[in-house]
């Protein structure tokens, strides 16, 4: 198998091309990143000198750029977005850009070429947000759409041209709708990256509004592996749930990173709440657990450790993009 994928050298994307060469050493894979401030080439660095792997410096908006990337591969794997809430808030042009009409390039792109399998990489966020009070309620393949943020709208339209493509043209696509993901090569702007790297300075841990949103939380090599079971034994024409079973608000997550860091609970502070805030994501999972079987290995108590013990023993890679902040 040869596979390009999209945003590679991405928080995401680098884990998922690190699993796949690991587990699959007779595989080539082609990198197609822009190398936007999210974007370090640091985070393949056990396997920027593999002769199966290749680097492609480019933006998905560029259709000359992506047909010479795409050619010759079998599968893509589509992870290249601008994924962060508060950045589409304050400029979501941008988002529109990449999310939809660099979506839109890939696909037509992919047609061309005939490949064989066009996996997206999509969000819990576009189905908007949950009540508080009902914890018995989760997302699942069949919830409506019901973007609230700049950021869900650009993925909620790259996840319908995507379902177009499959309707239109009997396109080999697949979707995959994931909670929020946590682990090594997460970029500090995020919750828990940021709060891990705040403690470890001892800087305060700046928690939205009354810290009660709740996000449900994945780590990220146990979405590598959905992915993974979704090229190979995923039906052509689904959307798949990647949930992780971990629902914590954002208090709670400050709460266990200060302990397991053993600093004080007066790191915590409350800051103006994100405008149009969703307060729930959960994702039920039960569709790709019993076709596929799949089902998150990594708890959240164990997640949270390996995370943090790779942000202190990586202390040079994060303090290096903090500096350019």
């Amino acid at each position: 198998m040869k596979i390009l994928v999209t945003g590679g050298a991405g928080f995401i994307g680098s884990n998922f091309i690190i699993y796949m060469m690991n587990k699959y050493p007779d595989y080539q894979i082609v990198n197609l990143d822009k190398l936007t401030y999210a974007g370090n080439l640091d985070n393949l660095k056990e396997v920027e000198k593999n002769p199966k792997y290749k680097f492609v410096h480019g933006d998905i908006c560029d259709r000359d750029t992506v047909t010479k990337a795409m050619r010759g591969c079998d599968t893509v794997v589509h992870f290249a977005a601008e994924s962060h809430v508060d950045r589409s808030i304050t400029g979501p042009a941008v988002f529109v850009e990449t999310n939809i009409v660099g979506t839109e390039i890939l696909l037509e792109v992919a047609r061309d070429l005939n490949i064989k399998r066009f996996h997206h990489v999509s969000t819990d966020e576009v189905f908007g947000t949950l009540s508080l009070t009902n914890l018995g309620e989760k997302f699942t393949e069949t919830t409506p759409y019901s973007p609230r943020s700049p950021y869900s709208a650009s993925k909620a339209g790259s996840d319908h041209l995507v379902r177009a493509f499959i309707e239109t043209y009997n396109f080999p696509a697949t979707i995959s709708n994931c909670t929020n993901n946590y682990g090594p090569f997460h970029f500090p702007e995020k919750i828990i990256p940021l709060f891990i790297t705040n403690a470890l300075k001892n800087k305060s841990l700046p928690i939205y509004g009354k810290g009660k949103a709740v996000r449900d939380y994945l780590y990220v090599t146990d979405h590598c592996a959905a992915i993974d079971l979704i090229l190979h034994k995923g039906k052509v024409g689904e959307t798949y749930c990647i949930g992780g079973d971990s629902e914590r608000n954002g208090e709670e997550i400050a709460d266990t990173i200060l302990d397991l860091l053993g600093k004080p609970s007066t790191l915590k502070t409350f800051v103006e709440d994100r405008k149009g805030h969703d307060m729930r994501y959960a994702m039920d999972h039960s569709k790709i657990t019993a076709e596929l079987g799949w089902k998150p290995t990594v708890t959240f108590e164990e997640g949270m450790k390996k995370t943090i013990e790779w942000y202190k023993a990586n202390e040079s890679w994060w303090q290096k993009i903090i500096s350019k902040k």
